[in-house]
């Protein structure tokens, strides 16, 4: 049995919740208390018992794997749902909200975790959609809501205009509006769940920066996130969920980060990276020259052996999704050429790259990666064809069943091959869109935020798919914002800024500060 850190004993694993852990604001009267909450849905139990109390300028981190519940707890606070047992307060007063027009009414706003932008919206207009300032005359003031919306987003470090169409942002900027949105609702309670998913290091901090300044105003915050080093920078204390019940909570963010994944998993997890084998000397992949059409990839050349991961690190911005994306075939290139294995490839084609046994991951998986309405089955059958179609031709039920039961045991997918992949967590989606690829036996893995927005049990899942590919000899490449996962993956590790190569680091040299100090060049 080990202690929180203010010296309160809990057995965590056991499922024996430390009653005491919210005493560090004893005394003051709640903004929210939920008292044991649940909810049912037909053949699941998606929470059972949740007792949380939140207090003005606090950050609790709700934590949990992937269907641990953080997500269900997070829309029954926002009225995105409603529970099926159990009653919840705000302010003192009975809180039920049947809509999370009546949480944002309330002083409840909630960030989500997968983006709900309008596309062919401009960024101020996505900021404050529904809620567009008017004129005398009835229309829209556009100069006081850009200027707003300005106002919310250079908080958090975002710099494209405000008439900027949100299809055309990255990720990282889609994912900054969203957070801007929140922030315009001056409400009294924010929901985060997993806001840094598509962030890099300097927009986070930014965020963080954020936080800390609404604190100090009162305003509180329930944090979500699997990204674990992030938890002690910014959360008050800690929350910890598993299979829909409350298993620990920490008065203090300062728990030890294994301790805190044990109690996640139920287990103990001794090693999250697989120990770096050799790589061997063919050249696999090689790159040249690569120029991206629009400019954010310029004279970019590389080379990845067989059995060798190289790492892409850099700030949002630096060009690394691009650079893939154009190694890919997926985007068009100014210039440059692809070589696999020695055999050139056509330019801009993804059949190309396919039949050469290059294959790619997206950052984004619900709109890039998946068919979310499709099933298991489906989605995995898309890109592979050759594999689930009889010698007429035609389609076999069969062939397709046994290759997504393949995939599901392969990647560990909680879900059968006829689900539907909106319906799975999104570790599970994940592992659904890696597995598909690697089902093709390729000779390149391109892995773009391969772990973005997933728990830590599925992260070593993809690690462990990794360490598998490398020793089966197949080449990967691993774009990502989290430099702990880019250093421990890699062999070696490109640093990119502004569209261009700073330096490649050999694993042994790869460290943070020195990554830092190249991408910020």
């Amino acid at each position: 049995m080990r202690g929180t850190a203010t010296g309160v004993a809990h057995e965590s694993l056991t499922g024996v919740v430390d009653r005491d852990a919210d005493s560090g604001a004893a005394g003051s009267v709640p903004l929210l208390s939920v008292r044991q909450v649940g909810k049912r849905y037909p053949g699941t139990v998606a929470l059972t018992g949740i007792d949380l109390d939140v207090r003005a300028g606090e950050v609790v981190a709700l934590l949990g794997e992937n269907g641990a519940g953080k997500s269900t707890l997070a829309r029954i606070i926002a009225g995105v749902e409603a529970p099926t047992s159990g009653t919840m307060e705000w302010q003192g007063r009975a809180y039920a909200p049947t809509s999370p027009l009546d949480a944002i009414r309330a002083g409840v706003g909630m960030i989500h975790q997968e983006m709900r932008l309008l596309p062919d919206l401009t960024v101020a207009e996505n900021v404050f959609v529904g809620r567009w300032p008017r004129l005398a005359r009835g229309s829209v003031d556009q100069r006081a809501m850009r200027e707003e919306a300005r106002r919310h987003l250079e908080r958090l470090g975002f710099s494209r205009p405000m008439s900027t169409l949100v299809r055309d942002l990255s990720v990282a900027g889609q994912q900054q509006v969203e957070i801007a949105k929140a922030l315009s609702q001056r409400s009294r309670l924010i929901i985060l769940d997993e806001p840094t998913a598509a962030l890099g290091g300097e927009e986070t901090q930014a965020l963080f920066t954020c936080v800390r300044d609404l604190q100090a105003d009162g305003v509180a915050f329930v944090y979500v996130s699997h990204r674990l080093a992030e938890i002690a920078q910014i959360a008050t204390r800690v929350v910890v969920l598993r299979d829909g019940a409350q298993v620990a909570q920490h008065a203090s963010a300062r728990v030890p980060p294994e301790d805190l994944v044990a109690e996640m998993v139920g287990r103990r997890v001794d090693r999250l990276f697989p120990p770096l084998t050799t790589p061997g000397e063919r050249v696999v992949l090689r790159a040249s020259g690569i120029s991206a059409a629009n400019g954010f990839v310029r004279d970019v050349d590389l080379e990845v052996r067989e059995g060798e991961v190289l790492g892409i690190a850099g700030l949002v911005g630096a060009g690394r999704t691009e650079l893939v994306r154009a190694v890919a075939g997926a985007d068009t290139t100014a210039s440059g050429t692809v070589w696999v294995e020695g055999s050139r490839l056509r330019p801009r084609s993804i059949r190309a790259a396919k039949a050469a046994g290059l294959v790619m991951v997206p950052e984004d998986r619900r709109r890039q990666g998946l068919l979310t309405e499709a099933s298991v089955r489906e989605n995995v059958s898309l890109p592979n064809f050759d594999k689930v179609c009889g010698p007429s031709g035609w389609l076999s039920s069969s062939r397709a069943k046994a290759l997504a039961n393949d995939v599901i045991s392969q990647m560990g997918v909680k879900g059968d091959p006829g689900k539907k992949v909106g319906q799975l967590s999104g570790g599970n989606q994940q592992k659904v869109v890696i597995g598909k690829w690697v089902a093709r036996s390729p000779k390149v893995v391109i892995l773009d935020e391969p772990t973005r927005g997933i728990d830590v049990g599925a992260r070593a899942s993809v690690y462990e798919v990794v360490d598998q590919l490398r020793r089966r000899g197949v080449a990967v490449v691993v774009v990502s914002s989290d430099l702990e996962e880019v250093i421990g993956l890699s062999h070696r590790v490109m640093v990119l800024s502004r569209g261009r190569v700073q330096g490649v680091l050999d694993h042994e040299e790869a460290d943070g500060e020195r990554i830092i100090s190249m991408a910020t060049r």
